[in-house]
């Protein structure tokens, strides 16, 4: 049975002090700027500290990395000792590298430099996380599939882990990372408190909870969509080849301070950003097949603000929490239209005001209503779509049975000679004389049907 957080919970803390933390983590609150709990660490982290599991339904930046992430801590606090070589007391799972990088630096900034911590990631040297997990570690922050690795590989034992936190759950799923992910728990053991996060609760999404979650406490920072509708959406139509003009125009405009432009694949975005340099903007790129170390180069120079354009993939700007974004373009729709919610709600985040503009063009119009039907509001919709104006070809001989017909007349019939000194089949040779008579040549029903 899921219990709502609101059946069994007090939801009136307006200060950490209330929910129940220990001194030395509130000490590190109060050190690190957060004066009052989000909505989510006021719904998750009681019931957490009671040893309960969890399934949460947030978004990025609703600050559900410390609604998880203290409840772990002050758990770590209490215990002696170190962990065991070959072991980490807990275990946060992440879809993408850059939302592990992000939850790292979340722990360490309210941990402290005492907490000890590796990141399991791929595009990173694994040599050099299995030498930090041979020591023993508190906490392992990793991508499912390089964690299956490790495991396979007998580098990490997951039989002391009290903590597991799946992030972003939904993505996980979307990626593909759903026997990876039931692979870890079930090796972890039935004892672990688990805590579950999705920005959506899909099918799917419910039924992994159901099987990894144990009697858990449903947690939701706020009804699904409510943060678009303060986000100003508008729509421009635009030819698909004019789209790099009309995005130009938009940039000239320097009330776009901080921008992500999306597009719907890998060598889009590298397009994207490789126009955008060519006519002479700041914009750096990230997805898949970026490495490592260019992908967290590209997210530091954006964050700030060096670099006043980043250009992402749905999958590599999941887990990204830059504040202060002022806009967001659709530089193409995507193909699933919750992904247009999660693509905007990178802006008018905690009051403040955001824009998002979507670029359409005419293939895209289906997608458009897909993601109006989603949102239950008809977007603004300004511009037209240009359609390339097609050239004159040069005049030229019309084939027999084309180009204007004669009234009382056949095709061509001013040209019987047309074909005079050309060779032919047997078959065209007979329906060409049948047509100097006077007759049709014959077609074949296949050609009809071609033709019609």
């Amino acid at each position: 049975m899921v219990r709502r957080a609101n059946e069994s919970y007090p939801l009136n803390h307006s200060t950490f002090t209330s929910l129940g933390l220990p001194a030395n983590i509130l000490g590190a609150l109060d050190k690190a700027g957060f004066k009052t709990p989000t909505a989510i660490q006021a719904k998750a982290i009681p019931p957490q500290l009671q040893r309960r599991d969890i399934l949460g339904i947030a978004q990025t930046g609703s600050g559900k990395t410390a609604a998880f992430g203290l409840p772990i801590l002050a758990g770590i606090a209490e215990l002696t000792g170190r962990p065991n070589p070959m072991t980490t007391r807990a275990l946060i799972l992440a879809p993408t590298r850059e939302l592990a990088v992000q939850i790292d630096e979340v722990l360490h900034k309210l941990g402290g430099t005492r907490l000890s911590t590796v990141l399991v990631l791929g595009g990173t040297s694994r040599n050099a996380q299995i030498q930090k997990i041979a020591k023993g570690v508190d906490v392992v922050i990793a991508t499912p599939g390089r964690l299956v690795d490790l495991l396979d590989d007998k580098k990490l034992r997951l039989n002391e882990t009290r903590w597991l936190v799946l992030d972003e759950a939904d993505r996980m799923l979307d990626m593909g990372f759903i026997h990876p992910v039931r692979k870890i728990a079930a090796a972890i053991g039935p004892r672990r408190q688990t805590a579950l996060f999705s920005a959506t609760m899909a099918k799917e999404v419910a039924e992994l909870a159901a099987g990894l979650l144990n009697d858990p406490v449903r947690v939701e920072a706020q009804p699904p969509a409510t943060t678009v509708g303060t986000i100003e959406q508008r729509v421009i139509l635009s030819g698909s080849k004019q789209k790099r003009e009309e995005l130009n125009k938009l940039l000239a405009d320097p009330a776009l301070q901080r921008v992500i432009i999306f597009s719907r694949t890998k060598h889009g975005a590298d397009r994207v950003a490789k126009n955008l340099a060519v006519d002479g903007h700041e914009a750096a790129a990230i997805h898949g097949n970026k490495s490592q170390n260019a992908r967290q180069a590209a997210l530091k120079g954006f964050a700030s603000g060096a670099v006043r354009i980043l250009v992402a993939t749905d999958i590599a700007a999941r887990g990204i929490d830059v504040p202060n974004i002022t806009h967001v373009i659709n530089y193409e729709l995507p193909d699933d239209a919750e992904n247009y919610v999660h693509r905007i709600g990178r802006t008018g985040r905690n009051g403040a005001s955001g824009v998002a503009i979507t670029l359409c063009d005419g293939t895209e119009r289906a997608k458009l209503r897909d993601v109006e039907r989603l949102i239950r509001r008809t977007l603004p919709v300004s511009g037209e779509i240009k359609e390339p104006v097609a050239t004159q070809p040069k005049a030229k001989v019309p084939h027999r049975g084309q180009g204007p017909k004669p009234e009382g007349g056949r095709p061509n019939a001013q040209r019987p000679q047309r074909n005079a000194g050309r060779h032919f089949s047997g078959a065209k040779k007979a329906a060409i004389a049948g047509q100097r008579q006077g007759g049709k040549p014959q077609r074949s029903r296949q050609k009809q049907r071609v033709t019609a």
